[in-house]
């Protein structure tokens, strides 16, 4: 299966997990909270992929928050079970708003089982109130562009 097949979108950033045996619940399959947690760990390489740091989030005195999130759960994953966790910036206003898109497949199928939605806002870390993206900011969270925009437009119209 090639790295591109079966996404929502096109030019996904793709971050790898495995689930450890603590990641396990009593049903025997990841607890629902780990795949929040893989949403910020992907969200983070993301950033840093970037080459950025959180350093720098605290050099300009800003972090993204999110404001909203919605997941959905498709299937069982089982400890030893590697994922490939997709990232997109779907939406941005480039000044104070963004959102992320997630995508969690399995390595071994390509069975999509966790998609995620999070609404965010750039906020200042010393009083905590929204406030414009730092160039950074507004470098990693830019809107989409190409293939990319074309396929978010026609996901959300319908």
């Amino acid at each position: 299966m090639s790295a591109s097949s079966h996404w929502d979108l096109p030019a996904p950033f793709i971050h790898n997990i495995t689930a450890k045996p603590e990641d396990i619940d009593t049903f025997g399959h990841v607890n629902n909270a780990c795949y929040l947690k893989w949403a910020d760990e992907t969200a983070w390489a993301h950033w840093f992929k970037d080459g950025l740091t959180r350093e720098d989030c605290l050099g300009v005195d800003q972090g993204m928050a999110i404001i909203h999130s919605e997941a959905d759960y498709y299937g069982h994953v089982r400890a030893g079970e590697a994922l490939e966790c997709a990232v997109w910036i779907a939406q941005s206003d480039g000044r104070l708003r963004a959102q992320r898109w997630y995508q969690f497949r399995k390595a071994s199928t390509g069975e999509t089982v966790f998609r995620a939605r999070t609404q965010l806002v750039c906020f200042c870390l010393s009083s905590g109130k929204p406030t414009r993206m730092a160039p950074i900011f507004a470098r990693h969270y830019h809107k989409p562009e190409g293939d990319l925009a074309v396929a978010i437009a026609k996901l959300t119209e319908s």
